[in-house]
């Protein structure tokens, strides 16, 4: 059958075949031009050509429920919906097949679909047009930066981005502004949505939020030393109190709360806290590895009598004997640092364990120990306002810290010597210049900052080994199982070597560090934007700030300055040559909240 002086669709647009060759048609468009296509590109519409429009009249579609017939041709349905076979009705029904909402193509024949399918199609098309015009509104609105209720919805996508959940949302697209999580930040601040201290960064690493979990009280036999002076320092605000001090004569105790007691290998608390690998510090929040309600139920000095994790021992030329390690019960005495610090030396108790510490680290020290003190600050949030508020030497952190030490040393000589597997935390001799080694306490903010890129990272392995940064032959960490889950772990597996219960092997000590590893980057990213968040926001708070830097590496015109006010590092282009440990007075020239970047200038 010929079909030159056809109507065929082409593209979508109506065509006339006005000739054949061998393997091609040539058609004709309604504005003169042409073309050479093959049959298998065009669909043939009516035998007549004319000229046909997208104006249709109504088709009977109510007639198509009464077919028996799953499918049929153009022809047919066009005599059943409009009566009449002409080029203009056939037209219809083919832009009604291209619609697909009453009957689609397969392959040369109509498909017509069930009353109920088309139905469904019609609502989902209609709940689309609403949507549509609900984020047409909400883009008006977003465009003056305002909104209402009905504009939630697409607030709430914006969010996913801001959070890194999602990328894409359609109000940012509409209003043409690339879909990053800083621009999606930015644009909920402006929009006064979310106010400059939201913090995105947790769910932005996904990092899980705290969630509420039952906890059930047990009793279990107990050591009773409620006789010894227990002391728990930390920070004034800190309601989560890990460890205490005391000390029996030549007898040394370090008290650690009993968690493990209550998060059993492989329970349900257990996998809760593997996720979470560790507490979150943040200047606006804490989040925890446990319930919340654990924390606090286990914390020393939440209550008159506190359960914890007894070790003690005895220290002779540095050499631990005696070790004892015992589920106990207490009576802890809460102090933070700034009061111990007045009474280090007058209280009896404090004062011999603080000499026990300075014993000890003089111990270290004379084992290659190298402590860096670069400059550190507590970001903190009262009401509306942020502080940046740098640490001070004390000696209270000092004697605390090297109790902790000698606390990890210990347990990690007891495990050795018992055979228990344990997540030890290892690190090789760095590579230091004998300048460095000789002033090692008496470095300058630039000799420490040079002395970092000698450290070997630390490791952790389940066999023994060299701690060089500590000057230890082994250690684990064991002072913190409400806040770090290896820390948990060495506390279950002391519990069940005491309790003579089976402990875990180095196989599953294995598996529990490479889950901590694969958990802690995003923990640690979290932690770290959310302080560079804040320092950024107090710097916008003050922002007539000026203080001072040091210059600590120099590259061309170029210098690394650090700011110990802020523990900030900078880069900063000098017109004027500077040379390392030069002090420059600097000033703020620029802050970005959302890329959390804040660039200084000379004064």
């Amino acid at each position: 059958m010929s079909i030159i002086g056809a109507l065929v669709a082409y593209k979508g647009k109506p065509a006339k075949v006005v000739a054949a060759t061998t393997h091609k048609y040539e058609v004709s468009f309604s504005d003169g031009s042409s073309q050479k296509v093959r049959e298998k590109d065009f669909r043939y519409i009516h035998p007549e050509f004319s000229n046909v429009t997208d104006q249709c009249s109504n088709a009977d579609i109510s007639i198509l429920n009464d077919l028996q017939e799953e499918s049929l041709s153009l022809q047919e349905i066009t005599e059943w919906i409009f009566d009449d076979f002409t080029s203009q009705n056939a037209w219809c029904a083919y832009l009604m097949s291209e619609d697909g909402l009453y009957f689609y193509w397969s392959k040369d024949a109509l498909m017509l679909r069930p009353i109920e399918q088309v139905k469904i199609i019609q609502t989902q098309r209609n709940e689309k047009a609403l949507a549509a015009e609900s984020l047409e509104r909400c883009v008006a609105n977003l465009n003056n930066n305002v909104f209402d209720n009905d504009d939630i919805v697409w607030i709430n996508e914006i969010e996913q981005v801001a959070l890194n959940q999602s990328k894409h949302s359609k109000a940012m697209s509409a209003l043409s502004i690339e879909n990053t999580p800083e621009n999606a930040h930015e644009f909920l601040v402006k929009l006064k949505y979310w106010s400059e201290f939201t913090n995105p960064y947790p769910q932005r690493h996904k990092v899980y939020l705290d969630e509420e979990v039952q906890v059930e009280s047990k009793k279990l036999p107990r050591k009773d030393l409620t006789h010894l002076t227990c002391l728990a320092i930390d920070n004034s605000d800190s309601s989560d109190a890990d460890d205490a001090i005391s000390i029996d004569g030549d007898m040394l105790w370090i008290h650690i709360a009993d968690v493990a007691s209550y998060v059993e290998t492989d329970s349900e608390l257990d996998i809760f806290a593997q996720k979470r690998a560790s507490n979150l510090y943040l200047p606006d929040q804490i989040l925890h590895m446990l319930p919340p309600e654990l924390s606090s139920f286990c914390s020393l000095g939440s209550s008159e009598i506190s359960d914890a994790i007894s070790i003690g021992l005895r220290l002779d030329s540095s050499e631990i004997s005696d070790i004892e390690i015992h589920l106990s019960e207490i009576k802890v005495t809460n102090m933070s640092y700034e009061d111990a610090d007045k009474v280090i030396n007058e209280n009896e108790i404090l004062s011999k364990l603080n000499n026990i510490a300075i014993s000890h680290k003089i111990f270290r020290n004379a084992n290659g120990a190298i402590k860096l003190n670069l400059p550190s600050v507590d970001v903190k949030i009262k009401g509306d306002n942020v502080s940046v508020v740098p640490q001070v030497d004390s000696a209270s952190r000092e004697l605390v810290a090297e109790m902790m030490v000698i606390a990890g040393r210990t347990i990690a000589q007891f495990a050795i010597e018992n055979n228990i597997s344990m997540p030890y935390l290892t690190q090789e001799t760095g590579n230091f210049s004998s300048d460095i080694i000789d002033n090692i306490q008496n470095l300058t903010i630039a000799q420490a900052f040079g002395a970092t890129k000698g450290f070997k990272r630390s490791k952790i392995s389940v066999k023994p080994s060299m701690h060089l940064g500590l000057g230890l032959l082994a250690y684990v960490r064991v002072t913190s199982p409400m806040r770090r889950y290896l820390d948990l772990l060495v506390q279950q597996q002391l519990i069940r070597f005491i309790s003579k219960l089976p402990i875990l092997d180095d196989s599953i000590v294995k598996e529990r560090i490479k889950a901590v590893n694969t958990s802690l980057p995003k923990v640690n990213k979290a932690i770290r934007q959310s302080i560079e968040h804040f320092k950024c926001l107090y710097l916008k708070q003050n922002n007539t700030w000026e203080g001072e830097g040091v210059v600590v590496e120099v590259n061309g015109e170029k210098a690394l300055v650090n700011i110990p006010s802020l523990a900030m590092m900078t880069q900063i282009k000098f017109k004027s040559n500077v040379t390392i440990e030069d002090k420059v007075k600097l000033k703020v020239s620029s802050i970005n909240l959302f890329e959390r970047s804040v660039n200084f200038k000379p004064l």
